[in-house]
């Protein structure tokens, strides 16, 4: 298991009103992804943002020294290609979506990497991984949901624990350098839950943006990862 633990605040729970300063202050509060939550109104019942905001906030993900600082999209979006194609071109690092959402899954992932992307699969609380079976030499990241995806402020779901034990298990034995990433209901009080299950990055929205002091969140969350 990768001992390196990433914490990636969602920018879905973010002002909107001043997204640039909300990417600036929560990379310099100690973020070490920024997480895009796209929605397509169909895939799931709610509609977030395109490859355009995605575009104009890459220059921003980056430290006060100059070191960028990775761009993650969780693809909620059916069809998927068109649009993975076109957040590559506004400058993601890594693009996830639903095994369920895509025609050719296998297919996808090609066409990401395709364009110099990292590619990922994500599954829904009760969606099983046996995709993984087939994909997991292709691909750099596994995103466990812990919601039920299409809306930020949800609870963590419980079962969720003991998917990502088995997609920890599936990545192990792959003998590959692959991500486990959990999203929805993460907190500083269940966040070394997730890490003992075998998670290394941390999808985090209201939990972070939903509070005054960024830092002291993210501090918080790393102190909690100390020790787990």
């Amino acid at each position: 298991m990768s001992k390196t633990h990433r914490i990636a605040p969602s920018i879905l729970s973010a002002d909107f009103t001043r997204l640039g300063e909300e990417i600036r202050n929560v990379i310099d509060s100690g973020a070490d992804w920024i997480h895009f939550d796209v929605m397509d109104n169909h895939y799931v019942p709610n509609l977030s943002f395109g490859p355009m905001i995605c575009s104009a906030l890459k220059p921003l993900a980056k430290k006060a020294d100059g070191t960028p600082v990775p761009v993650d999209v969780h693809l909620m979006v059916q069809p998927v290609d068109a649009l993975a194609q076109a957040f590559a071109e506004a400058g993601a690092d890594y693009i996830s979506f639903h095994p369920d959402a895509s025609t050719h899954v296998h297919r996808s992932v090609q066409a990401i990497k395709a364009k110099g992307c990292k590619a990922g699969l994500v599954f829904n609380p009760a969606a099983p991984l046996d995709v993984l079976d087939w994909v997991i030499d292709d691909i750099d990241l596994i995103l466990i949901m812990s919601v039920n995806p299409g809306f930020g402020g949800q609870g963590f779901i419980d079962s969720a624990l003991r998917k990502i034990e088995a997609a920890r298990k599936r990545i192990d034995a792959s003998g590959k350098d692959i991500r486990l990433e959990v999203d929805g209901g993460i907190k500083t009080d269940n966040i070394a839950r997730v890490a003992a299950a075998g998670a290394d990055t941390y999808v985090a929205g209201s939990a972070v943006f939903g509070k005054p002091d960024y830092k002291a969140v993210i501090d918080g969350m790393r102190a909690e990862l100390a020790r787990a």
